[in-house]
């Protein structure tokens, strides 16, 4: 009895962690095959599913969105995310427009290296090449990418190098947070900016020493990814909103119900929406199949003000109460007209400068005008029509905020 207790004891600690962080792809196979091909998950509760998993039994009577998109396109799968690569390399073949190896000794060490590992000797001399820059390259690895498939890169310079026009990536290792090499990179950099520089000007469009690689690295390391495996899939929407998210479950529940006779999608919170995969059909061919409904979406109304450039943006929901505006700016000019005296003949006095100012203060006509925008077009015309420049619009549009008449949240960049 004892001897059994003890076997029964082993086998409920061996299967602990199986229980407690799932099982893996290849156990689930195995496990299949011992059913005859059926996998059935030990987690599964279907009280505790149903529970956690509520799927609504009819659509909602939320008012007409603004804009008629696709769940792709304001909407996206959380297994399908990137994830960012980045690498230190060099940057060869530059018409003496590399980095001073005098300010920049990283370059002149990693010129060392390069050679070294290309087999040549490089003890006891003095590297004076002005060719070479040092730079850090940066990628983006798409979801679901295999080994051997190339992906666009980008090189910046980090050192003091003034352009990486006509420059050849040399191979460069590209390394994931995990520290893993995951793509490595070569090629000629193109570079949308210039600089030409003479004696005494120099002139600069764009941004020269930055500069990208189209298809410049190639994938070694495929990012594991079990999609086909999911039954649950999670959509996550770029702009997160509740009406949004209850149109997207509405839509994908009236197309299932159509189509496979059941309701799989349900909202749970402002930015997220999961569904559950429909038996007897792929991931990849269910999910193409809802990604092209549909859906009136909906923004909550906004005002986003940049004061550096200006820049003004006003959401189409945006309304102000009827107010009274008075605008005006007080203009101060001060002017300095110094004056030359002259001193009395014979009375052996100097030349003097005698400082004169000029200060004159005006105030433009600044009338009263009422704004009242109960839609978009009303509250631009009524800012026009104030005729002041987008500096003053900023001023008033912040100053209804404070007066609690602008019906928007106010972002300030």
């Amino acid at each position: 009895m004892r001897r059994v207790s003890a076997l029964l004891l082993a086998a409920l600690v061996g299967l602990q962690p199986a229980l407690a962080d799932g099982l893996t792809p290849k156990q689930k196979r195995d496990l299949a095959g011992k059913n005859g091909g059926a996998f059935v998950d030990p987690e599964y509760d279907p009280a505790t599913t149903s529970r956690m998993f509520r799927v609504s039994n009819g659509p909602s009577s939320l008012p007409p969105g603004q804009v008629a998109s696709r769940i792709k396109d304001i909407a996206q799968l959380q297994a399908s995310r990137d994830n960012q690569l980045v690498g230190y390399g060099l940057v060869i073949g530059l018409a003496g427009s590399g980095d001073s190896l005098r300010n920049s000794p990283f370059t002149e060490q990693s010129i060392r290296a390069m050679l070294e590992n290309l087999g040549i000797a490089t003890e006891g001399g003095s590297a004076r090449a002005k060719n070479v820059a040092a730079v850090i390259v940066t990628a983006n690895m798409p979801p679901y990418v295999q080994s051997g498939a190339r992906i666009d890169i980008n090189v910046s310079s980090m050192g003091d190098a003034t352009s990486l026009a006509g420059g050849t990536l040399v191979m460069t290792p590209l390394k994931a947070a995990d520290g893993e090499i995951y793509a490595v990179g070569q090629g000629s950099v193109i570079v949308s900016g210039f600089t030409a520089q003479g004696d005494a000007e120099q002139v600069t469009q764009g941004v020269p020493t930055a500069g990208r690689v189209p298809n410049g690295a190639i994938v070694e390391r495929t990012v594991r990814a079990e999609f086909e495996d999911q039954s649950l899939l999670t959509l996550q929407l770029r702009n997160p909103d509740f009406s949004t998210a209850i149109r997207i479950a509405d839509a994908i529940n009236g197309y299932t119900s159509q189509r496979f006779g059941m309701r799989v999608a349900a909202e749970r919170d402002a930015r997220t929406v999961q569904i559950r995969r429909p038996k007897n059909v792929s991931a990849a061919r269910f999910y193409a199949e809802i990604e092209n409904l549909v859906v009136e979406t909906d923004t909550p109304a906004r005002v986003v003000i940049d004061e550096r450039t200006g820049t003004i943006v006003i959401g189409n929901e945006v309304k102000i109460s009827r107010v009274a505006i008075s605008h005006g700016t007080l203009t101060v000019r001060i002017t300095e007209q110094p004056k030359i005296v002259q001193p009395e003949p014979f009375s052996k006095g100097v030349t003097a400068e005698e400082p004169f100012t000029t200060i004159e203060a005006t105030r433009p006509d600044a009338r009263v005008n009422v704004l009242d925008g109960p839609n978009l077009e009303t509250l631009v015309s009524g800012l026009n029509r104030l005729g002041v420049k987008p500096d003053g619009i900023i001023a008033i549009l912040q100053g209804i905020k404070s007066a609690g008449a602008l019906q928007a949240d106010l972002v300030l960049q």
